[in-house]
């Protein structure tokens, strides 16, 4: 686990705002909103992520049966706020063993989702042909939400994106088979809304997907 701010888009150190830049720089990608260190699940870190947060922070709720929360990730310092977020949850898979889902809030040119999803970024871009059908609808914040499947994707995932509240809205399951869940109506909440039922939250062991 990274104690210290990263590119979200590369994963690389980046350098703090200084005498020569007012914002985060990576040597690669510029100009970033560093990827703050993941931490352990809790609902206490849940919190802290939803206090900063200027994006969504989304969640499926209720969690499906035998899921839990295994992750949150920021991308934003305290000056700018969360401009990403990313959050993972863990559970049995639909054709049996483990299952493992990222759901990822960004503004344009963010870079965090397109990461996670093994993708060329920032932005899904052409990779979402939305002169098609949707793969995938879902409900979110209570507004059906369409989806549509990634190509160029690795293997082994399955990486569906669209838009939500104005914002870009990646979900990618591990291993591929898992994005069945993305056809089931799933629901996402807005963590920032929840109030009290954030401490309902069940929490398991920190998803490595966050961390990769």
């Amino acid at each position: 686990m990274r104690g210290e701010p990263s590119c979200p888009k590369c994963g690389s150190r980046v350098r703090a705002p200084g005498l020569f830049a007012d914002t985060w720089q990576c040597g690669e990608h510029g100009a970033v909103h560093p990827l703050q260190p993941v931490l352990p699940p809790s609902v206490d870190a849940l919190a802290v992520v939803v206090g900063r947060a200027r994006v969504p922070v989304w969640m499926p709720w209720p969690l499906p049966v035998g899921w839990l929360f295994t992750g949150v990730a920021c991308a934003g310092d305290d000056r700018s706020g969360g401009r990403a977020t990313a959050v993972a949850c863990s559970g049995p898979a639909p054709l049996g063993g483990p299952g493992e889902l990222l759901l990822i809030a960004e503004e344009l040119g963010v870079g965090l989702g397109a990461r996670y999803a093994g993708i060329a970024g920032p932005d899904p871009g052409p990779a979402v042909p939305a002169d098609r059908p949707p793969q995938a609808k879902i409900l979110a914040a209570g507004h059906p939400t369409p989806l549509w499947q990634v190509e160029d994707a690795p293997e082994d995932r399955a990486v569906f994106a669209g838009e939500a509240c104005g914002l870009w809205l990646w979900a990618i399951a591990w291993p591929q088979e898992s994005g069945l869940l993305l056809h089931d109506e799933l629901v996402l909440t807005d963590l920032r809304d929840a109030g009290a039922e954030i401490d309902l939250v069940p929490c398991g062991a920190l998803s490595p997907r966050l961390i990769s």
